[in-house]
């Protein structure tokens, strides 16, 4: 499972392989007891969720001291994956949905992860700024970025400037023409070779 990993983030120190190895075991009990992954895709954690969640990785690496907001984490994707990718950078997952948020404070446990402060929160009540906005897939773009805009702050705190990083599948182009603004559309395939990267894509904007 953790040669998916490695075969793309080949620099990975022990620690954080021992922190994704870790990651199986860990969704497997929480989702056990409080249903993240879908059954019928819990074999394919590394792929679907793990390495899908990286993808953001290979678009922006983020510099040490950098706030990151995880719209709608659910069960802690993308934010774990690259909480653990990133150690030094400070991220925020939040979710409105109390058990989700059980199951990443739990699984951060679990796998030693001290960089993400979960919160049981709609967004529309955080009242911190930060640099990047990640999310998968949790809303149409013109409602996410009603949400999040205010909440981004000017500037450049990693290899893109600050902005909103998306991970989002198929034709996007009357979504993202419907906010007016300006989107990079970076297909994950060109990335990873696995075919279900085929249709995805990391969409970023920058403030």
């Amino acid at each position: 499972m953790i040669t998916l990993i490695e075969k793309y983030f080949p620099t990975l120190t022990e620690h954080q392989k021992e922190q994704f190895r870790s990651l199986y075991e860990l969704y497997a009990d929480w989702n056990a007891k409080i249903n993240v992954v879908s059954r019928k895709d819990f074999d394919q954690l590394y792929l679907r969720h793990i390495l899908h969640s990286l993808a953001i990785a290979k678009v922006c690496q983020f510099e040490a001291g950098a706030r990151v907001l995880d719209v709608g984490c659910g069960g802690g994707f993308p934010s774990v994956p690259l909480a653990i990718m990133f150690p030094e950078v400070k991220f925020i997952s939040a979710d409105s949905i109390g058990k989700k948020i059980t199951v990443v404070k739990g699984v951060c446990e679990g796998a030693g992860i001290t960089n993400i402060d979960a919160r049981n929160v709609r967004v529309e009540q955080i009242p911190e700024k930060f640099d990047y906005v990640v999310s998968r897939a949790v809303t149409e773009m013109p409602q996410f970025v009603k949400w999040i805009w205010t909440k981004i702050e000017r500037g450049q705190r990693g290899t893109l400037p600050n902005g909103i990083l998306y991970l989002k599948g198929g034709d996007l182009t009357e979504e993202l023409s419907a906010t007016k603004m300006k989107w990079r559309e970076y297909q994950i395939s060109e990335f990873f070779e696995e075919e279900f990267f085929e249709t995805k894509k990391v969409v970023y904007t920058s403030k």
